[in-house]
């Protein structure tokens, strides 16, 4: 089954825009469908296209890359061992999981420039120091994030046509109705449920049990892990990994990685995180001391949260007890009926559709007057010169003190604030009141 991808759109614009002037390198964590993009893009818009995956391939064609000086020799090579005939300005090279062979990736600066055919890259891990501490990191790439499907994506490929209907809903501004509302929320229920990698998906549209979704994300996490101890053979980016929802299911304020580890901090943990940020299997949102002048140029290094790149996942590791998981745990899922507080899924959900639309993430968290605890707002957007402040809530709105709050410490640089929640559309003041599935739709206009 061919799923639409939006990096697809994305390597259009390349290939109109930059004409071969750049190499495109789809950057992502490993199974987000990287692959399966650059190949399906080189079927459909190239006459010829040859894939070369460094994960399995023949050292007679890593050998090419010994001695690029005579490209033309190096394209004959290549045409032989490939069985593959190429055409100037209509074929396309794709140099899959280039993080594997580094020498690969020195070489698109020099095949780039002789401008006969188009390359497009895929890789994991890519800027891990020890892969490209070598070499020359070429400057002529278009690099295309690629994250675990989207909402969107997600809907147009269980074959959903509610994604256009929620948008007009969040432009009406007026209410949902409970059971309209119920069922959409049960539709966004089902996305944290799945997630957004596409074997999941694909193997929801093909009608297998959730048992059999939750074991293929399962190998995932493996697969994951396994990455994991090749950087680190101690266990510790594993450890990291792994902590994540623990630590956001008894509501942190921040990561702490001493927490994870059950050991103190060294300098060297805080390298190691760096990696698995690189690896795309995670997000990192930073606390902005100062969310009045500016959330970049006052963000707190020391002072973050970490996230999964796919509440899918989230969903399997939280739920990780036994080798094969109850129908009936997803089925209660799907309906609400969980009897745990689920605003923390939803939170990693909000960080995952931020980052999907290209933003980094950034939360505020400040002392209360005369008390050891402490406000928090989930997550901060850019808007021009003003903020925009979400809480995220999993069903009560009863109590938002902490977003009333910054408001008016904040008010000046505000410009529009939003309670996330399952509930319907409703505004207190100029606090909207929005449910979870039109977080896309707020991000589109802001």
């Amino acid at each position: 089954m061919v799923f639409h991808r939006k990096a697809y759109d994305k390597l259009k614009k390349w290939k109109e825009k930059y004409n071969g002037e750049y190499a495109a390198l789809l950057e992502g964590a490993r199974r987000v469908g990287k692959s399966t993009i650059a190949t399906q893009f080189a079927e459909k818009n190239f006459k010829s296209y040859i894939k070369i995956d460094f994960a399995n391939t023949s050292k007679e064609i890593k050998n090419l890359f010994d001695d690029i000086s005579d490209l033309d020799m190096f394209f004959l090579k290549l045409q032989n061992i490939t069985k593959t005939k190429l055409y100037k300005n209509k074929s396309v090279i794709i140099f899959d999981e280039i993080q594997l062979f580094p020498k690969a990736r020195q070489a698109i600066k020099y095949l780039v420039q002789d401008k006969r055919y188009f390359y497009i890259e895929t890789g994991s891990l890519i800027s891990i120091k020890k892969n490209v501490s070598k070499i020359l990191i070429p400057s002529e790439e278009y690099k295309i994030q690629i994250y675990p499907f989207d909402y969107e994506e997600f809907l147009l490929a269980i074959n959903s046509n509610n994604y256009e209907m929620l948008r007009e809903l969040y432009h009406s501004n007026k209410k949902i109705g409970d059971d309209v509302n119920s069922k959409l929320m049960r539709d966004l229920r089902l996305y944290i449920a799945i997630g957004g990698m596409p074997q999941a998906i694909l193997a929801y549209t093909e009608g297998k049990s959730f048992e059999e979704i939750d074991f293929i994300k399962r190998e995932i996490i493996n697969l994951y892990l396994d990455d994991f101890r090749k950087i680190d053979v101690s266990g510790r980016v594993s450890k990291i990994y792994e902590g994540i929802p623990s630590q956001l299911m008894t509501n942190k304020k921040r990561f702490v990685i001493s927490k994870a580890l059950n050991k103190r901090k060294t300098s060297k943990d805080e390298e190691l995180l760096y990696n698995l940020i690189d690896s795309k299997t995670i997000l990192i949102s930073y606390n902005a001391l100062d969310p009045n002048f500016s959330l970049a140029q006052t963000k707190d290094f020391s002072t973050f949260k970490l996230f999964l790149a796919d509440t899918g996942l989230f969903v399997t590791m939280l739920l990780n007890t036994k080798e094969t998981i109850n129908e009936e745990i997803y089925t209660k899922l799907l309906s609400d009926k969980l009897p745990a507080n689920l605003g923390f899924l939803y939170e990693n959900l909000a960080a995952q559709m931020i980052k999907a639309n290209g933003r980094d993430l950034y939360f505020h968290t400040w002392r209360k007057p005369n008390s050891s605890h402490s406000f928090e707002i989930d997550f901060l957007l850019s808007n021009k010169n003003k903020i925009i402040p979400i809480e995220i809530k999993s069903s009560q709105t009863t109590h938002h003190n902490s977003i009333l709050e910054f408001n008016k410490k904040y008010s000046k640089c505000i410009s529009k604030q939003y309670l996330l929640s399952q509930k319907d559309v409703n505004r207190e003041n100029e606090l909207l009141f929005k449910p979870l599935y039109m977080l896309p739709f707020i991000l589109e206009e802001n």
